[in-house]
This record gives structure tokens, C-alpha cells and sequence, in this order.
């Protein structure tokens, strides 16, 4: 009976002993440990000084940007052409540029080789300006290009000086006497002049000097008017 007693005992005290291994230990909370469910990452707190930090740094961005923005926005360096950034251009420049390349169809006239009528011509001039224009129409006088057509001015005679002021047109020119012509020539040598520079809406008044001086006749057949005005 004892026997049966004290393995009864033996029994519950194997019982009991197996009952407390098959018991898993828990975790502490708060604590990081291999037992953390799967899929489950803990995110670590932030520090008190971290959050600080950030806030002081952005607090140094905005007083930057509100500085930048009383200082104003400074313009970009514009593009050229090739899309890369350089120098800006002088409108004055271009302009000037402009100036210098204008083109002009205009009007001349000439005589035909037996002198008995004015022949109108039209040529294209390039000048830099209006008494630049005024001289290449003069030139223009004194040559043709064409055996049928031809000047009544001499490539002989000299431009010494021309100026132009508030629609007066000045002429001053050196002639040989060998660019004389006869009467019917030196007729329509002035006509020719009048209806060269009278083209120009801006011309009011033809002044032609010879040697700096008025004369009473170009050639000594047409009297000669100071200043030749528009019919």
C-alpha cells in the first residue's frame, strides 16, 4: 500500500515538473528581441534632441529665404542664338548695324548718245545714311553701265562736300573744263540733277556750288537758280 502511495506521488511530481517546461517565457515589454512577430518592425523613438535640431535647422532655411527676398530676384544671363548664356545685346549696336546695310532702288537719268532726250534708269544703292544716300545717287549720275545711257555729269567733275539741313540739299563740286557740255547738254545735265535728289521726299531745296562759290551758270548757257526748288 505504502508502494502504491509513493508511486502515485512519483506520478504527480512528473506531471507537474512537465506541465512547467512546456511554458514559452514572455517578453518584457518594451524589449527588442528575437520573438518579435514576423512582419512587425518596431520604429525607434526619436530623441528630444533630434526634434530640436530640425526645427532649428528649419528655422535657418526660412530666415534664409526671407533674406533672398528682400534682396530682391536677380535676373538670368540671357540665352544667345546657341542656347548658351552670354553677354546681352546693345539694341543701340543693332541698330547702328541696321543703319549701315539699308538699300535703296532710285531713280537716275542720263542721255542718249546723240544728247537729244533725258533717259530715266533705275539702279539699287547701299548707304549708311541720308547724305551717304544723296552721295551714291551723285555717283550715280556720273555712270551708267549701259552704251545706250549716257551721264551728263563727267566722272571727271569732284563731290567736295554735301550736306544736308532741315530739306536744304548742298552740293559743292570741283568741274573741269572738259566736263563742259553744249546747250541741250547742260540743259538736261541740271534737269537730271533736279529730278535725281528731288526724288527724295525730304529734299525741298538743291543747292549746287562750284568751288564754294554761286555761280551765274553751270556751263555758261543755262542760268543756274540758288536754290533750285520742287516744281
Amino acid at each position: 500500500m505504502n508502494k502504491k502511495y509513493w508511486m502515485t506521488g512519483l506520478l504527480a511530481l512528473l506531471l507537474a515538473f512537465s506541465a512547467g517546461c512546456g511554458q514559452k517565457p514572455t517578453a518584457a515589454p518594451g524589449e527588442t528581441g528575437p520573438d518579435t512577430e514576423a512582419g512587425q518592425v518596431q520604429t525607434p523613438q526619436d530623441e528630444p534632441g533630434d526634434d530640436k535640431a530640425a526645427d532649428d535647422q528649419k528655422q535657418g532655411e526660412a530666415e534664409a529665404t526671407t533674406v533672398n527676398a528682400s534682396e530682391g530676384t536677380s535676373t538670368p544671363p540671357e540665352k544667345t542664338s546657341a542656347g548658351s548664356t552670354g553677354t546681352p545685346v546693345d539694341t543701340k549696336d543693332v541698330n547702328a548695324a541696321e543703319d549701315q546695310a539699308k538699300k535703296a532702288n532710285i531713280k537716275l537719268y542720263y542721255t542718249d548718245p546723240e544728247i537729244m532726250d533725258l533717259k530715266e534708269a533705275s539702279k539699287e544703292i547701299t548707304y549708311s545714311g541720308e547724305e551717304d544716300k544723296y552721295k551714291k545717287a551723285f555717283e550715280g549720275l556720273q555712270k551708267s553701265g549701259d552704251a545706250e545711257l549716257n551721264p551728263l555729269w563727267s566722272d571727271k567733275i569732284t563731290l567736295k562736300s554735301l550736306k544736308f539741313d532741315n530739306g536744304a540739299l548742298t552740293l559743292d563740286i570741283t568741274k573741269p573744263a572738259e566736263a563742259n557740255l553744249g546747250a541741250g547738254g547742260e540743259m538736261f545735265a541740271i534737269d537730271a540733277l533736279q529730278k535725281t535728289f528731288f526724288q527724295f521726299d525730304e529734299v525741298k531745296s538743291l543747292e549746287l556750288l562750284v568751288d564754294g562759290n554761286q555761280i551765274e551758270s553751270l556751263m555758261g548757257h543755262v542760268e543756274l537758280e540758288h536754290p533750285m526748288t520742287r516744281k
